[in-house]
């Protein structure tokens, strides 16, 4: 199904995820693609969790969806410090958070709900289908999370970022789009010197950009903080995004480093970057490769799917895969050699790598599918 199959059209529409930056950012992507097609929603209610992470990443909701009327609903499943709620925690807040979706619901009347991950879709999904709400589920990483595995059976339809998450057996309720990613992510493969001068770094010099998602990573910042003098005196300049609260797990301030607790737009950012070197979130990992951005990918390593490790492998031989106890000289060194002249020719090949890993115009595929959901269900 293509967007000129369905013909897009605006929508009242539910969003449910939330806990970290990779079950919002989607959302802001899917909006700002739906804004440039000129079918921004009539009405959004979006449930998170409510952890102080989302008001981050929430606070460029306006500048995605423009005047779109919104309302943030909270529904606390997860424990505040983030992670897989224990069963007794669901127990205790599923039915608190069931009605409150119930209410949100009644209020708001979407034509569909999509949830992007993380279980506080698990009560806005209940409902809906209490509602007879249709439903669409987003599964964002390179291996099916739990919630999508959990509430899949109550899906019109499951969206799949990577092709690696699709069933065996084809069918009708399982559709790979590719990543969501806002429409302004595009390489300007000519704009690299022009993007850095514009943050403020010399636009000669070749850039590191550190990203360690929206909670940041402590193994990066200790890496760039023991080896980002050695490799600013070796020629790179290094924008760190930190992480909330952890300015002080970066290297002290230096010529040719700057860092940061959060990095917000990270377009032009990626625009100017030469190198990333990031952890597998699916959306930085997504966005990265759109900008073609060879990348040096460390998977947290302590999800017991390895799903980021997963994520990263989608994208072949454009990124290389750092596990942490390698963020030391040797992954310095190799850092250095890609921005090189040296290493011009392997930073090409990555580049292109990325290129043809990428599909672009995947959120109008995910609004085509929920057009789709909606035209659907008014026939019935």
């Amino acid at each position: 199904m293509t967007v000129a199959d369905v013909g897009l059209r605006p929508l009242r529409l539910a969003f449910a995820g939330g806990g970290t930056g990779g079950h919002i950012v989607p959302g802001l992507h899917i909006l700002a693609a739906a804004r440039e097609a000129d079918v921004a929603p009539l009405d959004l209610v979006w449930f998170t969790s409510g952890r102080a992470v989302e008001d981050r990443v929430l606070a460029t909701l306006a500048d995605r969806a423009g005047d779109v009327p919104w309302e943030r609903v909270v529904l606390p499943i997860e424990p505040p410090g983030g992670g897989a709620p224990s069963r007794l925690r669901l127990l205790l807040q599923l039915p608190a958070s069931y009605f409150t979706a119930v209410s949100a619901l009644r209020r708001h009347r979407p034509e569909v709900l999509i949830g992007l991950g993380g279980f506080t879709s698990l009560p806005a999904v209940l409902a809906a289908r209490r509602l007879g709400i249709p439903v669409a589920l987003l599964e964002i990483n390179a291996h099916a999370g739990t919630a999508t595995k959990w509430l899949s059976r109550f899906a019109t339809r499951v969206v799949h970022a990577w092709q690696g998450t699709m069933p065996a057996t084809p069918n009708a309720r399982d559709v790979h789009v590719g990543p969501p990613l806002a429409p302004d992510f595009v390489p300007d493969l000519h704009g690299a010197a022009a993007a850095r001068a514009a943050l403020g770094f010399d636009p000669q010099r070749p850039l590191l950009v550190v990203l360690g998602g929206s909670q940041g990573s402590s193994a990066l910042n200790t890496f760039v903080r023991t080896h980002g003098p050695a490799m600013v005196a070796e020629g790179l300049q290094i924008l760190h995004q930190t992480g909330p609260k952890k300015l002080e797990e970066g290297a002290a301030p230096f010529a040719g480093y700057r860092k940061s607790e959060y990095v917000d737009p990270v377009r032009p950012v990626l625009a100017a970057a030469t190198v990333v070197l990031c952890r597998g979130g699916a959306s930085t990992l997504a966005e990265v490769a759109a900008m073609r951005v060879p990348a040096f990918v460390a998977p947290y390593p302590h999800h017991a799917d390895r799903h980021q490790e997963r994520n990263a492998r989608e994208l072949g031989d454009g990124v290389r895969l750092v596990p942490d106890m390698q963020l030391d000289h040797s992954c310095r060194a190799a850092l250095v050699q890609l921005c090189s002249a040296e290493g011009q020719a392997q930073h090409a090949a990555m580049a292109q790598a990325l290129a043809a890993a990428m599909p672009h115009g995947s959120s109008r595929r995910i609004l085509a599918q929920l057009c789709a959901i909606a035209r659907s269900t008014a026939a019935n």
